[in-house]
C-alpha cells in the first residue's frame, strides 16, 4: 500500500496526475462500486460533480469540453452505467467533442479472456463492453496492467485532441483501480499526431478560383474552429459573405456585417447562393438539415477545406479540395489573395433580410431572444435543448459571439440541454449559462435538477412549456396525421423547484422576461424561468422541422 500525508494512493491519483497535465480541473459521474478510487481521487483534489444519470455525465463533459476548448473527463460503472452513457457519446462523436469517458470494468479474474466469450453472470459484467465503446469512440482501450495505466490515458488523449477530433472511452477493472499507484506507472513518451499539410498546388488553384471571383461566400462548419481571425481577415479582403452550419456559428462573431449565418436555406440565401460564383467551405460536412435534405444547390465552384480526406467532395463536388488545418490553409490563401471589393451590399442586404422575417415570423418570442441577447455576457454559454424556440430562433437568430457558447445537441437528440448547461458552467464559472430547454426535452433528465441544485452552478434554466413534443405535434399536424404521442403530462416546475430550493419565476407576458432574467442573473446559483408558450404575443408562427416525409404519390 502507498500512502500520501495517510491516504491510500490508488489509480485514482493516476488520473488526477494525467488530468493536471492537460488543465482539466473537473469530471462529472455517478458514482459506483466499479469506479470509486477514481470518484475518491478526484473529488479530494480537483472537483467531482455528481450527476443522477451516465448519460448526463457525458453531456455535461462533452459541453465541459466545448465551453473550454479543452478535454472533459466522464466517470461511469460497467455494464448498463456504460450502456447508458453510449447514447451521449454517440453525440460528442457526431460534434468531434473531446471527451474521455472512463468507465470501469468487472475484476480481472472474472473477464473472459477472449471476449465475447460466455459470461460467468458477474454483477454488471457486460461481454461485448469493448465493442460498445468503440462503436460510439474514435479510440477505446482496456486497461490490463497496472503500470499502464498513464500511458493508456495518456494515448486516448493524444488521440482525443488529433484531428479530427473525437470522445474516447477507456474501461479500466475495478481491482487495478486499486492497485495501479503513480509510483508504478511506466515511463513514456507522446508526440502530437502530424496535422496534414496542404499541397502547394491546390493552394495555388485555390487563389486563382478566389481572385477570378465576383460574388464569393464561405461557408463555415465545426471543422472552422480556432481559424476566426484568419476567416474574418480573408472574407473582408475579398468581400465575401459567411454562411454557417449551426456547428460553425460564432467562429466568427455574428455582430460581423458579412455574417449572414446560419439562413441558407431561407429564400434570401438560396437567391444569395444562386447569384454566387464561389463557395469556400471550410470544415463542414453539409449536413441534411442545412442543406434540405441535400436538395440546396451551391455554386458551380466550390472550394473545399478540411483536415479530413473523406470528407472532400462526399455531399457536393468540389471543384478545389484542399486538406489540412483550417488555420493554416486560410493564412496561406490570405497571404496571396488580391484585395477586392466583392459583393458586401449584397450581403448586407442579406443579413438584414433574413433577420427581420424571422424576427416577424416569431411574434412575442423575438423580445425574449433580444433579453436573452442584450442581458446576458457575451461570454455566456447558451445551451439549447432540442425545443421549437431553439430550433425555430434560437439556433439562427439569436446572436453567437464566440464559438465556444454554442452549447448545442449536434445530433438531434432531445433532452440533453440542461446537463450540458451544468457542464458549461463548470467550464467557464465567471459568467451565467443560459440553458434553453422544452417541458418535454427537460423531462428526459428531471433528476439533473437536483444535479444542479446540488452543484450550485450559475446555471439559469429556461423552460419553454406547452405541454409535450411541440416539434412533432407541428410535425404530425402539417403532413395530415392523428396527433399520437406528443401530449404530455406536465409537472408544476413552481413546485418542483420549490422542493429543490431553486428560485422560479413564471412568465404570462413576454414584456416580464427581461426583468426575471436580470435577476437571475444577479445570483450566483441556479434559476428556473418559465415560459407559458400559450401566452406568448403576438403568437409565433408554427415551426415545422426541415423533415422530408414521402407523399401518397411516392408510394
Amino acid at each position: 500500500m502507498t500512502e500520501k500525508s495517510g491516504v491510500r494512493r490508488t489509480g485514482g491519483d493516476v488520473l488526477v496526475d494525467v488530468m493536471r497535465r492537460h488543465g482539466v480541473t473537473t469530471a462529472f459521474g455517478v458514482i459506483s462500486i466499479h469506479n470509486l478510487p477514481l470518484v475518491e481521487a478526484v473529488d479530494r483534489d480537483l472537483e467531482f460533480v455528481e450527476m443522477r444519470h451516465e448519460a448526463a455525465a457525458v453531456n455535461a463533459a462533452d459541453a465541459y469540453a466545448r465551453a473550454t476548448g479543452g478535454i472533459g473527463v466522464a466517470l461511469t460503472s460497467t455494464g448498463t452505467g456504460a450502456g447508458n452513457a453510449a447514447g451521449s457519446m454517440i453525440e460528442a462523436l457526431t460534434a468531434g467533442s473531446r471527451v474521455l469517458h472512463i468507465t470501469g470494468q468487472i475484476e480481472t479474474e472474472f473477464l473472459a479472456p477472449n471476449r465475447p466469450a460466455p459470461s460467468r453472470g458477474v454483477i454488471h459484467e457486460f461481454p461485448k463492453q469493448p465493442q460498445l465503446l468503440d462503436a460510439v469512440s474514435v479510440h477505446s482501450a482496456t486497461i490490463n496492467d497496472v503500470k499502464d495505466v498513464a500511458v493508456e490515458l495518456e494515448t486516448a488523449i493524444r488521440r482525443i485532441r488529433s484531428a479530427p477530433t473525437g470522445p474516447a472511452s477507456i474501461e479500466w477493472p475495478s481491482d487495478l483501480q486499486y492497485l495501479a499507484t503513480p509510483e508504478k506507472q511506466r515511463p513514456f513518451e507522446m508526440t502530437d499526431v502530424p496535422v496534414p499539410v496542404a499541397d502547394a498546388d491546390t493552394i495555388a488553384r485555390g487563389v486563382e478560383l478566389i481572385d477570378a471571383a465576383k460574388a464569393p461566400l464561405f461557408w463555415l462548419g465545426g471543422g472552422a474552429a480556432g481559424a476566426g481571425p484568419e476567416l474574418t481577415e480573408l472574407a473582408h479582403r475579398v468581400g465575401a459573405g459567411i454562411l454557417t452550419s449551426n456547428s460553425g456559428r460564432g467562429i466568427v462573431p455574428e455582430t460581423d456585417p458579412l455574417v449572414i449565418g446560419n439562413f441558407a436555406t431561407t429564400p434570401q440565401g438560396r437567391a444569395l447562393l444562386a447569384d454566387s460564383d464561389l463557395l469556400i467551405a471550410v470544415g463542414t460536412h453539409f449536413r441534411s438539415n442545412e442543406t434540405a435534405s441535400y436538395s440546396l444547390s451551391l455554386p458551380d465552384n466550390i472550394i473545399q477545406i478540411d483536415v479530413e480526406a473523406s470528407t472532400i467532395g462526399r455531399v457536393y463536388p468540389a471543384t478545389v479540395g484542399i486538406v489540412g488545418d483550417a488555420r493554416s490553409v486560410l493564412t496561406s490563401l490570405a497571404d496571396r489573395v488580391a484585395a477586392q471589393p466583392g459583393w458586401t451590399a449584397r450581403v448586407a442586404e442579406v443579413r438584414e433580410a433574413v433577420r427581420s422575417d424571422l424576427t416577424e415570423y416569431i411574434g412575442g418570442y423575438a423580445d425574449i431572444c433580444a433579453a436573452m441577447r442584450t442581458i446576458l455576457p457575451d461570454r455566456s454559454p447558451i445551451a439549447r435543448d432540442v425545443t421549437i424556440p431553439s430550433s425555430q430562433w434560437g439556433n439562427r437568430l439569436l446572436p453567437i459571439h464566440e464559438r465556444e457558447t454554442n452549447i448545442f445537441p449536434l445530433g438531434g437528440g432531445i433532452g440533453q440541454g440542461l446537463a450540458m448547461g451544468i457542464g458549461a458552467a463548470h467550464g467557464r464559472r465567471d459568467v451565467p449559462t443560459l440553458v434553453m430547454v422544452g417541458d418535454g426535452g427537460l423531462a428526459v433528465h428531471l433528476g439533473e435538477l437536483a444535479s444542479l441544485a446540488g452543484s450550485s452552478a450559475h446555471v439559469i434554466v429556461v423552460v419553454f412549456n406547452d405541454g409535450g413534443y411541440g416539434v412533432l405535434r407541428n410535425m404530425q399536424e402539417a403532413n395530415g396525421f392523428r396527433r399520437s404521442g406528443v401530449d404530455l403530462h406536465t409537472p408544476r416546475f413552481d413546485l418542483l423547484a420549490a422542493s429543490l430550493d431553486i428560485p422560479h419565476r413564471l412568465i404570462q407576458r413576454v414584456e416580464t422576461f427581461a426583468d426575471a432574467l436580470t435577476d437571475a442573473i444577479g445570483r450566483t446559483g441556479p434559476s428556473i424561468i418559465e415560459v407559458d408558450v400559450a401566452s406568448v404575443e403576438p403568437t409565433p408562427g408554427p415551426f415545422v422541422p426541415p423533415v422530408h416525409v414521402p407523399s401518397e404519390a411516392q408510394r
